[in-house]
């Protein structure tokens, strides 16, 4: 069992994007400061803080919730970097190295999510058989309330 979130490879990949993204956006032309670096710079802090947030979460439906935000600023992230790239902004080998950075955290996010999901399901079914069984109970129970049928009481 994980302590922290931390020990997540993905939490730690995410982390490592977030920095290289710090040193790649440093290259990019000083007038996109509050452009194109300041978006790109918050985009990739999202996604290991929504990771770490995630992991925080009290339920397993607000930790799936967190990483699917991640997966947004992922995807956020990457048409920056694309953009950046088009515009033959920073060190092209660097931009490209960020994408494929990139790509392996979109791998294990979306394979944290799926798993996450899983579990998820296998934690509701109990749940939902009782609750079936429970409704099943209540509806062949009679109805005080009610009369009986064909005027028996």
């Amino acid at each position: 069992m994980l302590r922290s979130f931390k020990e997540l490879e993905v939490w730690q990949k995410a982390y490592s994007l977030a920095r290289d993204v710090y040193r790649v956006t440093a290259t990019f032309p000083n007038d996109e400061r509050f452009g194109l670096i300041s978006q790109t710079r918050r985009a990739a802090v999202s996604i290991p803080s929504n990771i770490a947030e995630g992991y925080s979460r009290d339920t397993t439906r607000d930790y799936i919730r967190s990483l699917w935000i991640a997966n947004g600023s992922l995807a956020e992230l990457e048409t920056q970097l694309m953009l950046a790239q088009d515009l033959a902004f920073g060190e092209r080998d660097a931009v490209t190295r960020t994408l494929g950075s990139l790509t392996e955290v979109q791998v294990l996010l979306r394979a944290l999510i799926e798993s996450l999901r899983r579990k998820e399901a296998r934690q509701r079914a109990p749940r939902q058989e009782r609750h079936e069984a429970q409704a099943a109970l209540t509806s062949s129970a009679p109805d005080p309330l009610r009369s009986s049928p064909q005027g028996e009481a």
